[in-house]
């Protein structure tokens, strides 16, 4: 064989897998790279824009030198928790939902869809209207609770019957369980017209009107279930070939499944807690994080944690706007853009199952 015939010979094919796994984490890396500068730049487009519009020289300019400006306090006092918020609630939900969607293998898990943000939001107008909590302090506990019982109530009604556990009947059972919770947040709540008043704003989901209280009050449940969820991404991949294979690749699948749901119940129940419920964050981000990485859940929840608090606050953004100068609250956007993404979902899995 000749040296030109040497050069011509075929890798073999250990190389050629190698090198397939070093350009797909390239390419991985770079859209990681490419979501924290929309993030960035999400930032800076919530501090600035509003019904007071600041130039991106001033937000960046005031934010490192505060004066007695109206500016400053607009940024400072409004706009940063406000938008630390988004970060920290848009990263919690999409977290949520793709470890949801991971540990039930359903992708059309979310928390609002299988009825998690329900549980928590009826817990908190329990805390509300019958005992009289008004500190978040108080009903963040309250939210824990409900979130972990709604989720363990839609997995009993939907893996009834024969068929089990199917993706379809789940996203059933947790819409009929959120209608029925919904139903019993409003009688808690007219209970009392003081903590109706109170309610009536946190339960549409709005990241305005937080000072810089509630973001510390959540941040520590928030930071904890981040840390738990961000990592399970090896057990989650190993578990994606079925309990036994995971058994085999040192992996313990009940010990997965409660970190899990001690995850979601920490992320889901902190971030109702704070700004009220929020839906369709985890079915959107974690449905784009799976079409841009594949299966890898390792990817998948670091472009959910990254991506979830660009969704939540270009959601914020277009809802100053669309109204100006009134204001459209982030979770009525997230379900004008939500509902049509689910249908289509629903309809995509009717069609593969005929």
């Amino acid at each position: 064989m000749t040296v030109g015939q040497d050069l011509k010979a075929p890798l073999p094919p250990t190389a050629v897998s190698r090198a397939g796994r070093m350009r797909g984490t390239a390419l991985r890396s770079a859209g990681a790279l490419l979501a924290v500068l929309l993030l960035v730049l999400a930032v800076f487009a919530s501090l600035a824009i509003g019904s007071k519009a600041i130039p991106p020289g001033d937000v960046l300019r005031l934010l490192l030198h505060p004066d007695n400006s109206d500016a400053a306090h607009v940024i400072h006092d409004l706009r940063v928790p406000r938008t630390l918020l988004g970060i920290g609630v848009g990263a919690c939900l999409a977290l949520a939902g793709a470890l949801m969607q991971a540990l039930t293998r359903n992708p059309l898990a979310d928390p609002g869809i299988l009825g998690v943000e329900a549980g928590a939001v009826v817990a908190i107008a329990v805390a509300i209207g019958l005992f009289g909590l008004h500190d978040l302090r108080d009903f963040v506990w309250f939210s824990f609770a409900g979130s972990a019982a709604a989720a363990v109530v839609v997995y009993l009604i939907g893996s009834s019957g024969r068929s089990g556990a199917t993706p379809v009947r789940l996203a059933l059972a947790g819409t009929a369980v959120s209608a029925a919770l919904a139903s019993a947040t409003q009688a808690f709540a007219l209970t009392d017209p003081e903590a109706f008043n109170q309610y009536r704003y946190w339960g549409t989901g709005a990241l305005s009107g937080h000072d810089l209280s509630v973001v510390i009050r959540v941040a520590p449940f928030m930071a904890i279930g981040l840390v738990i969820a961000m990592s399970l991404g090896n057990s989650l991949n190993a578990l994606a070939l079925g309990d036994d294979a995971g058994r085999a690749l040192g992996v313990r699948p009940g010990r997965t499944r409660v970190l899990g749901v001690i995850a979601v119940t920490l992320l889901c129940g902190a971030a109702t807690a704070a700004v009220g419920p929020i839906g369709f964050i985890g079915l959107i981000v974690a449905q784009a994080a799976r079409l841009a990485v594949g299966q890898d859940n390792r990817w998948v929840l670091l472009y959910s944690a990254l991506l979830g608090p660009v969704l939540l606050l270009v959601s914020d953004i277009v809802g100053r706007l669309v109204l100006w100068p009134a204001e459209l609250e982030a979770g009525v956007v997230t379900a004008f853009i939500g509902m049509p993404v689910f249908l289509a979902l629903v309809r995509r899995r009717r069609i593969a199952q005929l």
